[in-house]
Formats: structure tokens, sequence, C-alpha cells
């Protein structure tokens, strides 16, 4: 815990110096008393540092690639800020036990990225069967700022936005059309979050740029 609290300020410090000012916007939607899904559209590798510093002081987990835990050092560093190993091409029940058991049982809450990556903008259903699953909500977010490293030294504005959570029946089966239904209000509130912060800030996919 106080290494958690050590790396937050340490970091809240670095981004300050080479980025400029961070705003956080409706913070007062986030639940004060329970536990959480928080889900963003992907846009940076950095997105759960941001998402994590705007949440302060909720702790969370998050879903990091297996292939970031073969480095000793990264692994022990990762681990104690709350990631743990997918194997993105085999994702199993295994894969959700952990994140569910820590919602249900423990303090931290969950980061995930609905896309899973940050070249697709297809939502998945992984966010929604873990809600439902621990019957926690849906917190939608989104972060406009750099997308880039080298962008993060041009000292533009961040700003992170939270949404109204969605809960997900726990009773109701996950069907095609129920959890399009669920993606489709997911989308929504991340469409409406960006528009509340910039009405003409486009997200441009790095990767795309380079083609």
């Amino acid at each position: 815990m106080l290494f958690y609290r050590f790396i937050r300020v340490f970091t809240v410090t670095f981004v300050a110096i080479i980025n400029g000012r961070v705003t956080y916007l409706h913070k007062e939607r986030l639940p004060k008393n329970e536990n959480y899904v928080l889900v963003g559209p992907h846009r940076s590798w950095w997105d759960p540092v941001w998402y994590a510093m705007a949440a302060y002081p909720k702790r969370f987990i998050f879903m990091a690639k297996k292939e970031l835990f073969k480095n000793p050092a990264l692994r022990a560093l990762i681990t104690t800020l709350g990631a743990f190993p997918v194997d993105r091409r085999n994702v199993g029940t295994d894969t959700i036990k952990y994140p569910i058991n820590e919602l249900k049982n423990g303090n931290r809450s969950l980061i995930m990225f609905p896309t899973g990556s940050r070249h697709s903008q297809k939502l998945k259903s992984g966010s929604i069967l873990i809600a439902k699953l621990s019957k926690k909500p849906i917190v939608p977010a989104v972060y406009q700022g750099p997308v880039k490293f080298s962008h993060l030294f041009k000292r533009n504005n961040t700003t992170i936005n939270f949404g109204e959570p969605i809960v997900i029946d726990p009773k109701a089966r996950l069907t095609d059309e129920k959890i399009a239904e669920y993606n489709q209000k997911i989308q929504e509130s991340f469409d409406a979050l960006d528009k509340e912060i910039d009405p003409n800030w486009v997200y441009i996919d790095p990767k795309a740029q380079k083609k």
C-alpha cells in the first residue's frame, strides 16, 4: 500500500512536469461504497495509469499481456501496481475468476478496455460478463490527451471524464442481442463524454497514420 502511494505521487509529479495540467471531470459519478468495472476506449499504452490516477484513492487491478511478466523486475513492479497476466490468444474462464473474486471480496476495482486493443474500435463482451457475474456496475470513462509517447512532452492538456454507472442485470441471459444492447450503451456513453470535453475531438490511431 505504501509503495502504491509512492508510485502514484511519483507518477503524478512526473506527468505534471512533462505533460502539464491534467483535469478530472465528474469524479462524483464514481461509486463510493462499492467496487466497479471502469471501462474506457483504449487510446494509449499508459491508459491504466491515467485512469488509476484519476479515480484515486480507489485502487485497481488490470489485465496485462502475459509477455510483460517474463522480466522479473517488471513483473514485480506491475504486480504491485495491480496487474495480472492474461494470455490474449487463449482467454478462458480462469482469466475472469481472479477479477470477479477481487470485485466481490476485495477492496480493488477493475480497469478494462472493451476493445481489447488500441487498434480496434469494436467492443467485446468481457467487461459485461465480469460486471454481471460480480454484480458490480460498469463505469464508462474517456481519456483525451497525448496518444504517442513523444507527444507527452508537448505539454498539451489532458482530461479524464467519468460517466454515470451502467448496471448489468445479474438475472438476464447474456444473449448476443443483450450484449449488443449493453455495448451500445457503453459506446454512447463514450461518445457523450468525449463531446462533453471537446465536441470536435477525434481519436486518430497512431498505427493507422503510419500506413
